[in-house]
């Protein structure tokens, strides 16, 4: 193949009428065959670079995407992020908040236990005075009902003289 070099260094011999026509012909024709084998091959390798220029726009342009999605993605991870805290902070008060009526309701329920327990503790008081009050009137009564037998006479009637003292006996006891 030609090089610049031999077509710069080429000379030609000198005829008296000038250079040789048949051999300035036969080195334009091996010029104009290296030039379109360099040419053709510049063509091909225009399309080729032209070809991978569009690669590497290609490239660049899937790089410019990737770099968003990426930075996207990362925002759409903070605030999921974020989100899943807020939600959380949230779900914490609010069970706090629930824990803690929970404990009211409890102390509540306490208190109106400790409450009915007070009151049935003075119930039970109450009714064991009545029921001993209740008891020491009829043990009263049992004992003067003894006597009031012992003291009974021949001559009068028992039946009535009985009836007599407890007539006695309840209006003292009213």
């Amino acid at each position: 193949m030609l090089t610049p070099l031999d077509i710069e260094s080429k000379e030609f011999k000198r005829t008296p009428l000038g250079y040789s026509i048949d051999e300035v012909d036969r080195f334009l024709d091996e010029i104009i065959i290296n030039y379109e084998k360099l040419y053709r091959e510049n063509i091909e390798l225009k399309d080729k670079i032209a070809m991978l220029n569009e690669g590497i726009q290609y490239y660049k342009t899937m790089e410019s995407t990737l770099q968003s999605t990426l930075v996207l993605a990362e925002k759409t991870a903070e605030e999921t992020k974020n989100s899943a805290y807020q939600k959380g902070e949230q779900i914490k008060r609010e069970a706090e908040l629930k824990a803690h009526e929970l404990i009211q309701e409890a102390q509540n329920e306490v208190f109106h236990i400790q409450k009915n327990m007070e009151q049935l503790k003075i119930q039970y008081e109450t009714i064991k005075t009545q029921l001993k009050y209740f008891l020491q009137t009829q043990l009263e009564l049992t004992n003067q009902s003894n006597l009031m037998n012992l003291n009974i006479t021949d001559e009068s009637d028992p039946i009535e003289f009985t009836n007599t003292q407890l007539n006695e006996t309840q209006k003292e006891s009213v």
